[in-house]
């Protein structure tokens, strides 16, 4: 009979079983390890900025064309938009699983750019960002001062220079969200003095647009019997607070000059004042990364540590870096008490089967079909392109009920064939053969 080729051959079983260990072992090596599995919808966050806007403005004038401009796009299935009183313009928007997130933000882009003329030319001035965005957070870092040397603004400004790009260059990282604000030039306008000289806030920015440029200024002796050509060079942008401050607005009757700094406080601020944080009191800094989809998280994780430790050992002194949150720790929680009940479960049914059978050899067997099955089920995992999450270990320690079930019916079958008469699976074979 062909199914008795492991009884005629037990050193061919023998070999599948360590083949289905060795397998499974490389698999699980390679696996990557999440908390849950990737079924979230791929999605592509739109973003806008129209400052100094309501939300109502940002509504109608951004939201709305956007929203119609973006509508219908390519296995699409629905979208959110949100609008603030800060001016933000967010629309999320989700598409059917499966779908190539990369494809996903070209089309939406395409969409967002064919918008573009009807939105305000202050909006398409900043620009209108389109990314597509993971869900998966792995790691909250946070840059603090513990002696308070350092304000706000430097650890933001430190953060975004010095150590969001080495953040980012980690493999597994999606993206890095800065929650801060880096330094910027802030121009105050006093509307009481402004109104006495018939200015409006647009006058400022036209100043700004003239003088505050960087433009090409040709060379000298190109067309010439000279010897040497010369490029011209200018300063270009301004870069100092004083430099904005001096820039002339118009000239007055009496011959005076009025300048920005009569009508305005210019200082070196932040870029928003949308976020405030603090650590212990002090002044910090958090930022969030996120996670590539299929990545291994348990590496990566290890992966932000460490570079994070190294950032640690340069920082100038007065600053320090910790960890709010790091998803290897309820990550490893969790996987802990899989396992643990997984290790249980076989315990238990372990004893049971010997408690029944009052043989250590048959006992012996499920444990061993126990061992080779769940180990090699780590193969199909990676066979199928599943990770190892929280789900597929619970269904690892369901499965191990019908493991267990089928193997006591199999030395169950044989204690019965025993009992008959039958001594040896060679007499049980040669009978079968006889019998047939």
């Amino acid at each position: 009979m062909r199914g008795n080729i492991f009884i005629k051959r037990p050193a061919m079983a023998i070999s599948i079983s360590v083949m289905l260990l060795i397998v499974g072992i490389i698999s699980l090596v390679g696996l990557p390890v999440e908390q849950y599995p990737d079924i979230a919808p791929p999605t592509v966050q739109v973003t806008a900025t129209y400052t100094g806007a309501s939300a109502e403005a940002v509504q109608k004038s951004v939201v709305v064309p956007l929203e119609e401009s973006i509508n219908g796009v390519e296995n699409m299935l629905y979208m959110t938009s949100t609008a603030s009183n800060q001016g933000q313009a967010t629309i999320t928007v989700y598409f059917k699983q499966g779908t190539n997130p990369d494809m996903a933000a070209v089309n939406v882009q395409n969409r967002v750019s064919k918008a573009q003329g009807l939105l305000p030319a202050e909006v398409t001035r900043i620009g209108v960002t389109t990314q597509k965005q993971q869900n998966s957070l792995l790691y909250i870092p946070i840059l603090y001062s513990p002696d308070g040397r350092y304000d706000k603004q430097f650890l933001d400004n430190y953060m975004d220079i010095n150590i969001i790009p080495r953040l980012k260059r980690i493999n597994g990282v999606a993206d890095v969200m800065f929650i801060g604000n880096v330094y910027s030039l802030r121009i105050w306008l006093k509307p009481d003095i402004m109104a006495q000289y018939g200015l409006v806030p647009s006058d400022i920015t036209s100043v700004l647009d003239e003088q505050n440029i960087e433009s090409p200024t040709g060379a000298f002796g190109e067309n010439s019997a000279n010897t040497f050509q010369y490029t011209m060079i200018y300063k270009g942008r301004l870069s100092e607070v004083s430099e904005f401050e001096n820039m002339v607005i118009r000239s007055l009757p009496d011959g005076n000059v009025l300048r920005v700094k009569d009508v305005a406080e210019v200082e070196l601020g932040w870029q928003s004042y949308s976020y405030e944080s603090v650590m212990n009191g002090k002044p910090s800094c958090p930022i969030r990364l996120y996670q590539v989809a299929g990545a291994n998280a348990t590496e990566v994780n290890n992966e932000i540590s460490a570079t994070l430790e190294e950032i640690n050992e340069n920082l100038p002194e007065g600053m320090e870096i910790a960890t709010i949150l790091n998803s290897n720790e309820f990550l490893f929680a969790s996987i802990h008490e899989v396992v643990l009940t997984l290790v249980i479960a076989i315990i238990l049914v372990v004893l049971v089967v010997y408690f029944f059978l009052h043989d250590f050899k048959s006992t012996l067997i499920p444990s061993i079909s126990i061992i080779v099955s769940l180990v090699g089920t780590f193969a199909c995992l990676a066979i199928a392109g599943f990770s190892v999450n929280l789900l597929t270990l619970f269904a690892l320690v369901l499965a191990i009920g019908t493991v267990v079930d089928d193997a006591i019916v199999v030395v169950e079958a044989v204690h019965a064939k025993f009992d008959s008469g039958y001594r040896s699976p060679y007499f049980w074979l040669h009978a079968m053969r006889w019998a047939t």
